[in-house]
């Protein structure tokens, strides 16, 4: 029997005003629970980046891990981890990913690159990661001594 897939886990930049808007709007509107979080700054995700050789400064993009701890783990970024997260909503959001699809990748990844690059100029930066609140804190895998499990994708103590 195949274990259900893990849940899937946001990597955000944990100062960025914009990224801390997008993990509150999920947040509110993940009617399953689904989603996980984590900093991009925090160790948990500076791991996920090195397993995907990814440079430890990539803090210009939201990523979605998908899979995560399985052989067939993957990473999205940008506009498409943004559509995916939509999709993954439900509902009206799937509409909302379906108009973001229709671009072609390369010019919706432009767009993004040109907001990223603005972003802390228009929607603030913190001096450090946010503290979630304690309602919601066991879905963020960084602020706490938990790694998730492979299997569930929830948390489980640290070894």
């Amino acid at each position: 029997m195949n274990d259900p897939p893990p849940n899937p886990i946001i990597l955000y930049d944990g100062v960025c005003g914009l990224c801390d808007r997008l993990v509150a709007m999920v947040l509110r509107k993940d009617k399953h629970g689904q989603f996980r979080f984590a900093s991009l700054q925090s160790p948990f995700g500076r791991r996920i980046l090195e397993r995907h050789n990814l440079a430890l400064s990539s803090l210009d993009t939201v990523y979605l891990v998908l899979d995560y701890g399985r052989i067939e783990e993957r990473l999205l970024d940008k506009s498409d981890a943004l559509i995916a997260i939509l999709r993954k909503l439900g509902g009206f959001w799937i509409a909302e990913a379906a108009l973001l699809r229709v671009a072609p990748k390369a010019i919706r990844d432009r767009i993004y690159e040109g907001i990223a690059q603005h972003r802390y100029r228009f929607f603030g930066r913190y001096d450090a990661c946010i503290i979630p609140h304690p309602r919601y804190r066991e879905k963020f895998l960084d602020q706490q001594n938990v790694l998730p499990d492979s299997n569930t994708g929830s948390p489980s103590p640290a070894k």
